[in-house]
């Protein structure tokens, strides 16, 4: 067991059940969270350990996956300096707003190709699907299924045919996107890791949202979806479930405008896109317990 404060890098107060809930992509596997228990699962891959014991080299490993899954090092003192002045948002100061991330930004460009044009349900088989099939099993995992299994590698994933992602992963359309994408990353011609790490002074956030699009099935609303799991909260979501939610905590029967939601962020600078989510989805937890102090992984 390891323990550790749970505070961002300013001491910023963290909503553990905030951050297990902050999107869909964090109930698919190889993650799973568990509401009643406000637990939170996921197997990654690390490094080998002769005998089973937690090293310092493996313990670091650990904490460096927590740490980035949980994004408790992204700074968001200057986002609740806004958001406590305006009332529709002054609640995100008791610790909301962090954003579950997966290991690897291809695992995110892949699961949020998957929520285009379909069910939630169909986003759910296509990546349990590949988890399972294509997935590094963890020792003593279940012999089926999607968990237990670390995500796919880009390698595993190219090295599929074809048939695969229509057969048995039910992609559609979008397999010839996941195949195309896999064997990009996979020979080295496309570089998705360095756009979650490279800093908005090197590359800005149109700059990213330019070079996700770039990317084989991923549009806009997509590239704001990836955008906002590593931390470049600029852009809104804008979709088939963001534009009438918004609406609808409005009192409104007809449409609200793509430019007037902008507008109503735009204080925000470059958050305005998470505060627009944070926005959408205060009513996913309804009570206001007290905030965590540590995380047992």
């Amino acid at each position: 067991m390891i323990e550790f404060p749970l505070v961002g890098p300013a001491g910023e107060v963290i909503d553990l059940r905030r951050v297990f809930l902050s999107h869909g992509i964090t109930s698919l596997p190889p993650m799973r969270p568990d509401e009643k228990a406000w637990t939170f699962e996921i197997t990654v891959p690390l490094v080998a350990v002769a005998g089973g014991a937690l090293t310092s080299v493996v313990e670091s490993a650990v904490m460096a996956q927590v740490r980035h899954v949980l994004s408790l090092d992204v700074g968001l003192t200057p986002f609740y300096a806004v958001a406590a002045g305006d009332p529709d948002l002054d609640w995100v100061v008791r610790g909301a707003g962090r954003m579950v991330r997966s290991p690897t930004v291809f695992e995110d460009v892949v699961k949020t190709i998957c929520t285009t044009n379909t069910s939630w349900g169909g986003t759910t088989r296509m990546v349990n699907a590949l988890v399972e099939h294509l997935g590094i099993q963890a020792p003593g995992a279940p012999a089926s299924g999607p968990y237990g299994r670390a995500f796919p590698t880009p390698q595993a994933m190219a090295a599929a045919p074809a048939h695969f992602y229509k057969a048995v992963a039910g992609a559609g359309y979008r397999g010839a996107y996941l195949k195309d994408l896999s064997v990009a990353v996979a020979e080295g011609r496309v570089d998705l890791e360095s756009l979650g790490t490279t800093s908005r002074y090197a590359l800005s956030d149109d700059d990213v949202a330019a070079r996700l699009q770039a990317l084989p099935g991923v549009g806009p609303y997509a590239a704001a979806h990836i955008m906002l799991m590593f931390g470049r909260y600029s852009q809104l979501i804008l979709d088939s479930w963001t534009r009438p939610k918004y609406a609808r905590l409005l009192g409104r029967k007809r449409p609200v405008s793509d430019r007037t939601m902008v507008r109503r962020f735009k204080r925000y600078g470059p958050y305005a896109g998470l505060a627009f989510w944070l926005f959408l989805t205060r009513d996913w937890i309804t009570d206001e317990a007290p905030s965590y102090s540590w995380v047992q992984p």
